[in-house]
Formats: structure tokens, C-alpha cells, sequence
């Protein structure tokens, strides 16, 4: 995995309360990858529902953006230790993308699929409501490459690693996959707030 500008800080006494143990804050984005940054063109990208290897439905960059955009601002927690408080996102909400596809989540699984073959687990209850979005905006602007432009999953209530960059494809499974990361020793579930970064954390 690689980082880049990581500055940490004292934790304020203001946002003690918002930062999960072990965790420093940072007013950087730093980027963090498990490989190089993918060039995608919006003329080609899609993007796939699937269900096992069925795909439900696909949308090109035009449809995708008709669907209707939620806006977040939340708190982002990586496991490499950073934490950064109060970012602003834009995007489709899972809910929002399922209902365009007339899909009900059928399995209580997901795995998280981008274009440069990363991928990663999620349970189908933490997409759900308010929890999660597939983001096209950051901070007012198109989401920069490097941090997972132009369409990234994003989870905030989980390690950032859940977050899966350059998202080509949400898939249901019948059971709980794991993804590139969690077959390399990271924990299935990844909650900060639980210090969930390996396999053998609680």
C-alpha cells in the first residue's frame, strides 16, 4: 500500500469524542492505493449491479448521473491510522441505485468490485439508508483520480480500505467473500471504532 501526504496532529479536545482509538487527525487527503492509479475514460466507463455473475442492470456515466445525487458530510477513518473529520461528499445512495434498479438487496453480501481488480466486503445492511453511497463529488469538485475518480464506493462508518476506488460493479453474494485486502490478513469487517484491522482483532 502506498501513502502519501500524511500529516498527523494532536487530536483537539473538541473532536476527541468523533476520532476512534488509535486513530490521529489529519487536514490532508492523503492517498493511499494498493497499485497504480487506473486512466478511465467516461466515454467507456460503466458500471454493473449484479447478482452472483448476473448482472441486473449497468449504467454509462450520462445514466448514472441522471440518478438522483444525496450529499454527505462525515468523518473518514483509514487504517493506517488517519482520520480526517467533516468531509464533503456527493453521490448516489445505494438505496437510490437499487431502486433504479427495481432490486431489493436478495443476499445479506456484497462485494465491491474496481476497474484496476481490487475488491472488498461489505454486508448488505451497511449500504443501506444512510450509510453508504457510490461518490462522483468531493469537496464541491469531480473526485480527483488518485482518490478513486471519477465513481468510488464510500462507507464511511468502516476503514476506508471498505471504500473501494475506480467502482465498476456492486456484486450480491451468498456468502461473506473476502476481498483483495482481506485475503492478505485484514479483518472481514473493519470497524474503527473496534480497532478491526486484522484478522484475529475482535
Amino acid at each position: 500500500m502506498a501513502t502519501r501526504g500524511f500529516t498527523g496532529r494532536r487530536t483537539p479536545s473538541d473532536a476527541a469524542a468523533r476520532t476512534p482509538p488509535g486513530q490521529a487527525l489529519t487536514d490532508d487527503f492523503p492517498v493511499l492505493s494498493a497499485g497504480p492509479t487506473p486512466k478511465i475514460d467516461l466515454a467507456s466507463w460503466r458500471f454493473a449491479l449484479k447478482v452472483g455473475p448476473r448482472t441486473v442492470k449497468a449504467w454509462d456515466w450520462t445514466a448514472f448521473n441522471t440518478l438522483p445525487m444525496t450529499r454527505l458530510t462525515t468523518d473518514i477513518h483509514c487504517v493506517t491510522t488517519w482520520s480526517k473529520l467533516d468531509t464533503a461528499w456527493e453521490g448516489v445512495a445505494i438505496d437510490d441505485l437499487l431502486a433504479d434498479a427495481g432490486l431489493a438487496p436478495p443476499t445479506g453480501f456484497t462485494l465491491a468490485h474496481g476497474y484496476d481488480g481490487y475488491s472488498t466486503n461489505v454486508p448488505a445492511a451497511d449500504l443501506a439508508g444512510p450509510k453508504a453511497m457510490i461518490a462522483i463529488r468531493y469537496d464541491g469538485a469531480p473526485l480527483e483520480p488518485d482518490h478513486g475518480g471519477p465513481a468510488r464506493l464510500l462507507v464511511p462508518h468502516l476503514y476506508l480500505w471498505k471504500s473501494a476506488k475506480w467502482l465498476n460493479a456492486l456484486q450480491f453474494t451468498e456468502r461473506d467473500e473476502a476481498g483483495f485486502w482481506e485475503l492478505r490478513g485484514y479483518h472481514m469487517y473493519g470497524d474503527p471504532w473496534r480497532e478491526q484491522r486484522y484478522h484475529d482483532d475482535p
